[in-house]
């Protein structure tokens, strides 16, 4: 199971990275000869797409080996890890992107002028739409697929290369087909993409921070959690739930109440019917930690010990 995973990762991934370095070739190229600031901008984009790829494939291949002595929770963090360094590149991109275009921008409207744009940078810009929304719905469809989170950031990096290049063919277009007085619709292009890529990258960044900083699993699915563990019978109650992501997986610690007359072994088994059902809805690599405790009657526990006491009421 892992390894498919790994290998459906890896070859959209490929796949994504071809396209990729076609494009950052071919767009610095027209950008050059196509005298358009905004197909530059655009291959800067490309290539930072390209380096995401490379990044992806060396973090997801560690997020995928086993836990070990020194990671009991797995390796899941560094597809986090690798999440944070792609929102943080496409912020790093974004904002070059605006300043460079704010400073062409306000060349122009100073007096100055810069050259239109050629037909080659339009038409790499039309190139680069087609190519980068089929890398981005396949990107994702893999991504939703695998559940992986770094996957799905790359698809999405994929998809604002695709804006990005929306805004440069409007840009170069209305450069070449308006006259001088509108080359500034380049730059000017460009600097508006930028919030789009912006967007994207604090939204991937926020992600990847919350799973770092071990923030709790949304409420809806800590609410299917316990309602997962009640179907188990005789479990009466589930509390001091603690979750958190690790990587495409979910870790999730809890404790069971039950009658406190039953032997060791039946309470035993009814835990571990509680891990087997989570780890069959969240899937099998879950991590589940549950912590056995007996019912309460009127007050206090049956049977109740003097050396466990003081820690029981304190739950």
């Amino acid at each position: 199971m892992q390894e498919d995973r790994t290998k459906r990762i890896y070859e959209v991934t490929l796949a994504g990275g071809a396209i990729n370095l076609f494009l950052v070739v071919f767009k610095f190229a027209a950008g050059f000869w196509g005298h358009s600031s905004a197909m530059i901008a655009d291959a800067i984009h490309s290539l930072s797409d390209f380096i995401t790829d490379l990044i992806v494939m060396v973090f997801v291949r560690m997020s995928s080996k086993p836990k070990d002595k020194g990671h009991d929770y797995g390796h899941g963090k560094y597809e986090t890890l690798s999440t944070a360094i792609i929102g943080a590149a496409l912020l790093a991109i974004g904002i070059g992107i605006l300043w460079t275009s704010l400073q062409k921008i306000f060349f122009v409207l100073q007096g100055g002028n810069i050259e239109a744009p050629g037909m080659l940078a339009f038409w790499a810009a039309i190139l680069s739409i087609v190519l980068k929304e089929i890398a981005f719905q396949m990107t994702k469809h893999v991504g939703q697929k695998v559940n992986s989170q770094a996957v799905i950031a790359n698809a999405w990096h994929h998809r604002s290369d695709a804006f990005s290049s929306i805004g440069t063919a409007i840009g170069i277009g209305g450069a070449i087909l308006l006259g001088n007085q509108w080359h500034i619709l380049d730059p000017l292009a460009a600097a508006i993409v930028s919030f789009f890529i912006i967007k994207v990258s604090l939204s991937l960044l926020k992600s990847s921070v919350d799973e770092l900083t071990e923030r709790s699993l949304p409420d809806d699915v800590e609410e299917e959690i316990i309602n997962t563990a009640m179907q188990v019978p005789e479990i009466s109650e589930i509390h001091n739930l603690r979750t958190r992501r690790i990587g495409n997986e979910y870790a999730i610690e809890m404790h069971i109440r039950m009658d406190g007359n039953i032997p060791l072994y039946e309470a035993h088994c009814k835990a571990t019917a509680v891990e087997r059902k989570l780890k069959e809805r969240f899937g099998p690599n879950t991590h589940v930690g549950i912590h056995a405790e007996p019912i309460k009657i009127n007050g206090v526990y049956p049977n109740e010990c003097p050396s466990c006491s003081s820690s029981q009421k304190q739950h």
